[in-house]
């Protein structure tokens, strides 16, 4: 144990913000002469020796630093004293003058006297001591007591700055050097940019750790990093790290030793993330002899493994991955390989038939195809399984019976070098109809075994494309960084395109899938039919999200109806026709897709969308529940989200707002899961639709916020339209009329800023209700009656059954005083023959509010009780609310409508006090006009009695009385 009092500059440390600011505390009761003692605990390389170098830096211009690490030479002339007598009577008089910093680096490494002297006399430092000790160490039980700092990884952001700065060439972070004074290499600059392949792979494999990431930065090469050669595989630059963590396991029992090889070789054939199976372990365990009682109690008992395992019900996991990996690297290759052969041959005997005979999940019976066009907002799913790649060699007749996927996946562990014969094995099991992530990791395995450029950049390329359907999208970036350049894909031309797209068409600009996808259709057409169809289905997706029509007709006429089903050539001839302008005849097409037999997810998806396009949402709501029963069963994993969404977007449709919030978060949820941002993005659409109903209208807001942030930089106008209109409806619920049209007028209108396509008539109603109520009806009577007129035209092409009873509704808006009354009768007959309580309740709503403003208060109170009944029932709360609001200024009193009042509110009149609400949230006398349906003169009329019956001259006033303050 050396000491040195020459400490280096530190850099800047990324992530650690409160890790420094619990540092600046302790130095801060030091300098008031009160010390202490801090132990800061991590897994070697996530930089607890640069905090230390960070306090002492801190320290140095207060006071003196004693800063002692691990020296080969323990007896040297700077030694510490090895008692903690000697130790703390050294420590007491080097702070007698000024305060003391010590910083015991590796203090875990240190000789046992040395340790145990530190431990006793950074205890013994009491109140009042011009001392503090900051140790950095690993768990060891010398230091249990002591205030600890447990370092974990860095976060996301930090770690991708960190990673952003070595690779622009600029000086490295700290924590990957774990000595004194030590700065992290200058590493060279990247021509062209960090490819953002290449930088998702190096953070999802350094996984937080600033050492390990330093480490696999500094062994690639320029074009390596800028995506121009593919990277290696296995990246190098771990060894370091994976040392360290190796260093942990000397001095552990043997059994324990023993067991911990066996979880991290079994995780091998397990999809990343899925830790091993326990009962596995207790097999492997007790053929290798371990003991019964040994195995019990670390795997389904209580007794530890020395902090390295846990157990998650019927799985094991290691308390950190880069654990697992220590353990394989630390391992003699010939017990590793015999490792893996036993696992082999232990799956080999239960023979796995349980995965080999289950349905394929996302292998569909049919192609799939787009299930977004028409006018309703659902998007296209995509098959999964796909056959062998063409020139691969065949699998030995026989083999692919004899080992379920798993137990090859670990003799390719065990393999010594690359192996043709088991590589082509892997590729041929593969095939199976196993989990996407278990096919993901043996098309990985078998690359690894491939020593051509060619073929090997193929089989990456599979492999990530199972695990997008996995739902794993930052394993599908990290393999698709392997694939190489063009010329070494001639095995599979186009696969690698294909995967790029459908990762862009999930997390990525709609622009940039459209193209990726395009041009990999190109590519795979000739050869492999199946992946180039899915690839114009991605296009057509693509193009429809962005709204670009050109574009979805473009994708879908490329594609060959002839090979494919009836449904499939109707479902497309359909879609293309309404797109076209030809709706009459693509209905009669749509109409042959309605049933189908094929009950494969994408079949079903395809049935829904063909019956939002025709307006028949009773059709769209069960063929979705079917869609989502399929994909649940089947998969893939990926699809759950789209199939969630489609679901709820017919439910709302058809008013069933509840439900469509329910399978709307949990579709939330499972794009969240599968790394599916796009999906998110239309989720929150589809919730801020469903609030602009139930609310609250900061669920509401909320939504639409995330909905357009996430929809503006991806070109997703499909999302963005449904949220401004989401937003639109919650501010007609408010009373807020003006803001609303303000929203909806780009959206509805003729021209370049126009809504997206399929939504566009949807939002026609709300547009001209709120147009009417904000006064806008003489100004834009024009413009209005233009807009009626197209909806009119929808109205006469769609079965929707609400389209004839809204039609009605914006005609009676429009209508003079002597047709309104017949045209809201004709509105609500044809909602009695539609059905559904939100639509009928704000007919109603309007036809009370109109009759009110006409001074027929008595006749406005039956539609506005109604509407109030009929949004209670549905749960819309604001919309209720607008509606006792209304009630209330037609005279109807009750437990109902009657406002939450105290002290002198109480004798207003219910108008009275609606306008003092309203003047105390800061409208104007004009908008106060135009949100009560009164006009500026009645509301100043109302206003001077308010202030007369309140005692108050002022808004100000008003305001404060209604405050957070007030009554």
């Amino acid at each position: 144990m050396t000491s040195s009092t020459t400490v280096h500059s530190p850099l800047r440390l990324y992530g650690r913000s409160g890790e420094l600011a619990i540092l600046e505390g302790l130095l801060a009761r030091l300098w008031q002469g009160d010390g202490g003692a801090l132990v800061v605990t991590a897994p070697p390389g996530l930089g607890r020796s640069a905090l230390l170098r960070e306090a002492a830096a801190a320290h140095r211009l207060r006071g003196p630093v004693l800063y002692a690490t691990a020296s080969p030479d323990e007896r040297g002339p700077h030694a510490l004293p090895r008692t903690p007598e000697a130790l703390l009577a050294r420590l007491r008089e080097r702070g007698a003058a000024r305060p003391l910093l010590v910083c015991a680096d590796d203090a875990h490494a240190w000789d046992p006297a040395s340790r145990t002297a530190l431990a006793l006399a950074a205890r013994r430092l009491g109140a009042g001591s011009r001392v503090a000790v900051l140790i950095a160490a690993d768990d060891v039980p010398a230091f249990a007591g002591l205030p600890a700092l447990r370092l974990g990884p860095l976060d996301g952001d930090a770690a991708a700055a960190l990673l952003d700065r070595l690779a622009g060439g600029g000086e490295g972070v700290p924590g990957g050097a774990d000595g004194p004074g030590r700065r992290p290499p200058r590493l060279p600059g990247v021509t062209g940019g960090l490819d953002p392949v290449v930088r998702a792979e190096l953070l999802r494999e350094a996984a937080g750790n600033p050492r390990l990431l330093t480490g696999l930065i500094r062994r690639l090469t320029p074009d390596q990093l800028a995506g121009r050669t593919p990277l290696p595989c296995p990246l190098p630059g771990a060894e370091g790290v994976l040392a360290a963590h190796a260093d942990r396991l000397d001095g552990l029992p043997g059994p324990t030793r023993a067991l911990l090889l066996l979880a991290a070789a079994a995780q091998e054939h397990e999809p990343a993330g899925a830790g091993a199976d326990a009962l596995l372990l207790l097999r492997a365990g007790t053929r290798t002899g371990l003991p019964r009682d040994f195995l019990d109690g670390a795997l389904f008992g209580s007794a530890a493994t020395e902090g390295f395992l846990q157990r998650a019900g019927s799985r094991v996991h290691f308390s950190h991955p880069l654990f697992a990996r220590a353990v394989l690297h630390d391992a003699p290759p010939a017990r590793r390989r015999a490792t893996h052969e036993l696992l082999a041959a232990l799956l080999a005997e239960t023979g796995d038939r349980a995965a080999a005979s289950a349905p394929a999940r996302g292998h569909p019976a049919s192609p799939g195809a787009p299930v977004r066009s028409g006018e309703g907002p659902v998007r296209p799913a995509h098959s999964g399984d796909r056959p062998a790649l063409p020139g691969t060699p065949a699998e030995p007749s026989g083999d692919r019976d004899a080992l379920p996927l798993a137990a090859l996946v670990q003799l390719s562990c065990a393999a010594p070098g690359p192996d043709t014969v088991l590589a082509a094995r892997l590729e041929a099991a593969a095939t199976a109809p196993y989990p996407h992530g278990e096919r993901s990791s043996a098309l990985c395995r078998a690359a690894a075994l491939t020593t051509g450029p060619p073929l090997r950049s193929a089989r990456f390329a599979a492999a990530a494309e199972q695990a997008t359907l996995a739902g794993d999208p930052d394993r599908a970036r990290a393999l698709l960084a392997r694939t190489g350049t063009a010329g070494e894909q001639s095995a599979s031309p186009g696969l690698a395109p294909y995967v790029h797209g459908l990762l862009a068409l999930r997390t990525g600009p709609a622009a940039d899938a459209h193209a990726a996808l395009i041009a990999a259709a190109a590519l795979l057409g000739p050869y492999d039919p199946r992946r180039g169809l899915d690839a114009l289905l991605g296009a057509a997706e693509a193009a429809w999200v962005a709204g670009d029509a050109p574009g979805y007709l473009e994708a879908m006429g490329r594609i060959d109806p002839a090979p494919y089903d009836r449904a499939f050539a109707s479902y497309r001839a359909g879609m293309c026709a309404v797109l076209a302008g030809r709706t009459e005849a693509g209905h009669a097409l749509l109409r042959q897709c309605l049933d189908p037999v094929d009950a494969a997810p994408a079949a079903l998806l395809r049935a829904g969308v063909a019956a939002l396009v025709l307006g028949e949402v009773a059709a769209a709501c069960r063929t979705g529940a079917r869609a989502l029963a399929a994909v649940r069963t089947e998969g893939p994993d990926a699809l759950l989200p789209q199939a969630l969404e489609h679901l709820a977007y017919a439910e709302l449709r058809a008013g069933l707002h509840a439900g469509a919030r329910a399978h709307a978060l949990e579709g939330l949820h499972a794009a969240r899961r599968t790394g599916q941002a796009n999906s998110s993005v239309h989720l929150h659409a589809v919730l801020a639709l469903a609030a602009s109903v139930e609310g609250p209208a900061e669920a509401c807001a909320a939504h639409c916020d995330a909905a357009l942030a996430g929809a503006g930089p991806h070109g997703l106008a499909q999302p963005a339209t449904l949220a401004t209109w989401a937003r639109a409806r919650a501010d007609l619920a408010a009373g807020r009329s003006e803001e609303a049209a303000a929203r909806l007028g780009p959206l509805v209108r003729p021209g370049p800023r126009q809504g997206h396509f399929a939504a566009r008539m949807l939002a026609v109603p709300c547009y001209v209700e709120a147009a009417v109520l904000a006064g806008r009806g003489a100004e834009e009577a024009g413009e209005l009656h233009a807009a009626v007129a197209e909806f009119a035209g929808w109205t006469a092409r769609t079965a929707d059954p609400q389209a004839p009873a809204q039609l009605a509704r914006c005609q009676a808006l429009l209508a003079p005083a002597e047709e309104a009354d017949a045209r809201y009768a004709e509105a609500l007959a044809h909602h009695d023959r539609a059905g559904g309580d939100f639509e009928r309740a704000r007919t109603q709503l309007l036809y009370g509010q109109w009759l009110r403003r006409r001074r027929r208060t008595r006749e406005a109170r039956t539609p506005l009780r109604d509407a109030l009944v009929a949004f209670q029932r549905c749960s819309a709360r604001a919309w209720a609310e607008r509606a006792a609001g209304e009630l209330r200024a037609a005279g109807e009193q009750g437990p109902s409508v009657r406002p939450a009042t105290d002290g002198a509110l109480s004798a207003l009149t219910p108008q009275q006090q609606r306008i003092a609400r309203c003047v105390a949230e800061g409208a104007t006398n004009r908008e106060v006009a135009l949100r009560l349906s009164l006009s500026p003169r009645t509301v100043d009329h109302h206003l001077r009695n308010v202030f007369a019956a309140l005692g108050i001259r002022s808004r100000t006033e008003l305001a404060r009385l209604l405050g957070p303050e007030g009554p």
